[in-house]
């Protein structure tokens, strides 16, 4: 059963999101990629269940802060479909429970297991773990935040490497750009931010891109990636002081 036909239309805030997100989950599912993209998972579909949990429980509008991130990583929303998704604090903080299908082509090194996922997504734990530490609640931190994703495919090389959406072929990121584009745009509509926070140049490029003269200010924090030697020297605490620069804290 396709996103679009488990998902019923409604006018409220919280289902308009969950349909936003059953559409480009059916547009991109439909996409293909040549080499070196040689898997593809969406975790919109096979993580339906999760994902539109997330949305759902903490999607109501509107949103002082949307948070935006690029796309899945192998450990996080890959796993649960929550963005920046480490398993501990879907299961024990934001305490979203559910099962997770495989994907249709599975790659050996990069196993789907849901919420029984032992490795950690360490962006996720920095960015997740920044939010515990602040709120007194995941219900505290949502009630004017949000998370999302730009994209919400992840790719692989055949070896497993990671492929970034910036890397695919100039026309695939040309219709998967067009799909990505209409749906942050409607949940930017929908939630009426006061400010987007990129997580990461990528992310902020997109968002200045999407909403110019939309009268949203757009504003950027370090990426949390452990492959960034600046945010291994202490992730929160700069994201922090970047946050209060701009005027969130």
């Amino acid at each position: 059963m396709g996103a679009k036909a488990r998902t019923a239309r409604s006018s409220s805030a919280v289902a308009s999101l969950v349909d936003i997100s059953a559409r480009l989950s059916e547009e991109v599912g439909n996409m293909r990629f040549a080499d070196p993209v040689a898997y593809v998972y969406n975790p919109l579909e096979y993580a339906w269940e999760l994902h539109s949990q997330y949305l759902k429980r903490f999607g109501e509008g509107p949103k002082e802060v949307v948070f935006l991130g690029m796309n899945p990583g192998p450990w996080g929303m890959a796993q649960t479909g929550v963005p920046f998704g480490e398993v501990a604090a879907v299961r024990d903080w934001m305490k979203l429970s559910g099962g997770v299908k495989a994907p249709e082509r599975e790659h050996a090194k990069r196993k789907i297991l849901g919420l029984d996922c032992t490795r950690s997504e360490v962006s996720g734990a920095r960015l997740w773990g920044w939010a515990q530490g602040r709120f007194a609640s995941s219900d505290a931190f949502f009630e004017k935040n949000f998370v999302t994703n730009y994209c919400p495919l992840v790719f692989m090389a055949d070896s497993a490497r990671n492929i970034t959406p910036d890397k695919l072929r100039a026309v695939e990121r040309a219709a998967l750009g067009e799909a990505c584009d209409r749906a942050f745009v409607e949940t930017v509509e929908l939630l009426k931010p006061r400010i987007i926070v990129g997580v990461g140049v990528y992310a902020e490029k997109q968002a200045a891109r999407l909403c110019e003269g939309m009268g949203v200010q757009i504003g950027r924090i370090l990426h949390p990636s452990p492959a960034s030697p600046i945010a291994n020297r202490g992730w929160a605490p700069q994201a922090e002081k970047q946050l209060q620069d701009l005027g969130v804290l």
